[in-house]
């Protein structure tokens, strides 16, 4: 396997492989690496954005210096632009003395923004003049700060895209696209999900105390190569874990891909009962649909009947008291008044209305 990549760092563990698309991807990341110039990072979910980062820092001329890591989505706003610039004594509430952001940490080392489609605007503008000019001001402070930082942004979205839209500065994405990497999804690295599958099996089974080494059996090894791996290879790692916790230090025969799926059968639909007609779920139910060779007279009628129907059933079930059918029906006792006259009204004609309105409520009356 001379042609393969593996990392002989033990934070590296997971960046392993020998597709072609893997082996062209870390070509590209080793050349600019020793160039210090601003890189984004683009990859679907679990591609390892955050492993690429670290191996072009420890393959740059910076390598003996400070790598600092920030998410940017894990942070509000206001709380971003103080991690990042630090901030001076009084500069919000509770700001009581000087700290230190994270662009002072990585002086002269590496400063790896991850999400970095989620930084607002307003902090991209000094974002951008560290990255054009070197200097920054602590949040409450006009004194300028030098500083010399190698910046490496990476995003799961189109930056290309939110900068034509406004949402990302256009002056930044070309500051900090010296170079794009494109990090390839584990779909296309033909032959690397048996070599990664193995590495995360036999590290969970020395976990696990196990002493054999895990063995996958060919129709589970064939349904690890089948699945399209949305969550890329942190999602490999987890079914793969999660396979051999289960075989138990056994040969692994199957894998789960969704844990969420229910062992269980569903509910049975409910029956409606000869003496009740069926309440639709909702008003569209209550009309026929495309494939019905009729429809009801109009959409008013329509909507009469189903209102009809409902408190009818509504009443049955509450024995005929209507505040507790009310509640059934998630209204006020007074909504409800008003539909039941409705109802009323439609069964008895005029001369039941007017009996009905000067009718005391009493809680309990007749079904319809």
């Amino acid at each position: 396997m001379a042609n393969s990549y593996h990392s002989s760092d033990q934070g590296l563990s997971e960046a392993i492989g020998q597709s072609d698309a893997f082996l062209a991807f870390q070509e590209r990341l080793s050349a600019v690496a020793g160039v210090s110039r601003p890189v984004i990072l683009l990859g679907e979910r679990g591609t390892g954005k955050e492993l690429a980062a670290i191996r072009l820092h420890y393959l740059s001329r910076r390598w003996d210096k400070p790598l600092i890591t920030l998410n940017c989505a894990a942070l509000p706003a206001s709380l971003l632009e103080s991690e990042l610039f630090g901030h001076e004594p009084g500069a919000f509430t509770g700001a009581l003395k000087v700290r230190h952001g994270r662009f002072e940490a990585a002086r002269q080392g590496t400063l790896f923004l991850d999400e970095a489609a989620s930084v607002p605007l307003s902090v991209q503008e000094k974002i951008l003049r560290v990255v054009e000019y070197g200097t920054f001001e602590r949040l409450g402070s006009s004194e300028q700060k030098r500083v010399d930082v190698r910046l490496i942004a990476a995003a799961n979205a189109d930056l290309a895209a939110m900068a034509r839209q406004g949402t990302f500065k256009p002056d930044l994405l070309d500051r900090l696209s010296f170079e794009v990497l494109h990090l390839p999804p584990l779909r296309v690295r033909h032959g690397d999900i048996p070599l990664l599958a193995a590495r995360f099996a036999a590290r969970m089974q020395a976990e696990l105390g196990h002493k054999s080494p895990p063995e996958f059996s060919a129709q589970a090894m064939a349904a690890l190569e089948a699945h399209p791996w949305p969550g890329n290879v942190r999602e490999l790692k987890n079914v793969v874990e999660r396979a051999v916790f289960r075989a138990a230090g056994k040969r692994i025969r199957q894998v789960d891909f969704d844990p969420f799926a229910s062992p269980f059968p569903p509910l049975p639909a409910p029956v409606a009962s000869a003496s009740s007609p069926a309440v639709p779920a909702s008003p569209a139910a209550a009309i026929s649909s495309p494939d019905s060779p009729s429809l009801p007279a109009s959409l008013p009628d329509a909507l009469a009947r189903l209102e009809h129907r409902l408190v009818h059933d509504a009443l049955a079930a509450a024995n005929h008291n209507q505040r507790r059918a009310a509640e059934l029906l998630g209204l006020s006792y007074h909504a409800f008044r008003g539909v039941y006259r409705r109802a009323r009204r439609e069964e008895e004609g005029d001369e039941g209305r007017r009996g009905d309105e000067g009718k005391e409520d009493r809680g309990r009356e007749p079904l319809l």
